[in-house]
């Protein structure tokens, strides 16, 4: 599966706005925040990262869907195979 550059770029942004998200949890807990604060950050970073391997899935699916070879529904079902372990 071949992945374009806007997608690469646009999913590198948003790993490395979660890398920077974990570390302010990481102090958050260190410096005692309420556990209610910390749970609310985790939350926001696992969306974070589900929506980075959604866009990853997405822009997988939508290539081999283009395609319509016979490869392609191999790489539909490895798709659904990852996309079902995000889910």
């Amino acid at each position: 599966m071949e992945l374009s550059e806007d997608v690469l770029s646009d999913v590198t942004k948003r790993l490395r706005r979660v890398q920077g998200q974990v570390g302010g949890i990481v102090q958050m807990i260190e410096s005692g925040r309420d556990c209610e604060d910390v749970i609310i950050q985790l939350a926001a970073v696992s969306r974070a990262l589900d929506r980075a391997g959604f866009r990853l899935i997405a822009s997988g699916l939508e290539h081999c869907v283009a395609d319509g070879s016979e490869q392609a529904a191999v790489d539909r079902a490895r798709l659904e195979k990852l996309f079902l372990t995000l889910a």
